[in-house]
């Protein structure tokens, strides 16, 4: 299904030959977007170079789309905040995924790149990453498998919205959300 579905991505970091694309480029009849999916290395299993994969792959995008958005799944804010600057004011957009936590820094880069460290989740407020609190306890304090259920309730969804410039391919504006 990775190799069928132009629309999953998987990390365009991961070892050459694995399944699926890294990069989609899309044609919205006014403009094409890239998406590129790439995953951090720090605390996470040791892939290619994000950096390294990022500029080849933003440096193709750049001759068939005028928007660029990154999402960048790693686990350290200081290596996403790190490729957000390394690569402001040569893509629209860049957010980051993983914590399921949403942080409070959506912004424009000085080079008009759109940044926010984590977009968040969606899914059940009263729940840890989704699960039923009760299983994600048991697993913490006995490190034995239990099976996660998903917690019910009332929901909510983290989002940010860059609003992008269709003269520069850049960020006009960052704005996080929450809603429940």
């Amino acid at each position: 299904m990775l190799d069928e579905n132009q629309f999953l991505l998987r990390p365009a970091n991961f070892p050459k030959g694995d399944p699926g694309r890294g990069m989609g480029i899309y044609d919205l009849g006014r403009y094409s977007v890239a998406v590129i999916n790439l995953m951090g290395t720090v605390y996470m299993e040791p892939l290619d170079n994000p950096f390294d994969a990022a500029q080849t792959l933003v440096e193709q995008a750049k001759k068939e789309a005028k928007f660029i958005i990154v999402d960048f799944h790693a686990e350290a804010t200081s290596e996403k905040k790190a490729l957000g600057y390394f690569l402001d004011g040569r893509i629209s957009a860049l957010f980051g995924t993983h914590t399921h936590v949403q942080t409070s820094d959506a912004c424009v880069l000085p080079q008009g790149t759109g940044f926010i460290t984590d977009v968040g989740m969606g899914g059940p407020v009263n729940s840890v990453l989704g699960v039923k609190p009760e299983l994600a306890i048991e697993k913490m304090k006995t490190k034995m498998p239990v099976r996660f259920e998903t917690a019910e309730g009332e929901m909510m969804i983290n989002a940010v919205i860059f609003e992008l410039d269709d003269k520069t391919g850049l960020c006009a504006g960052a704005q996080s959300l929450i809603i429940k």
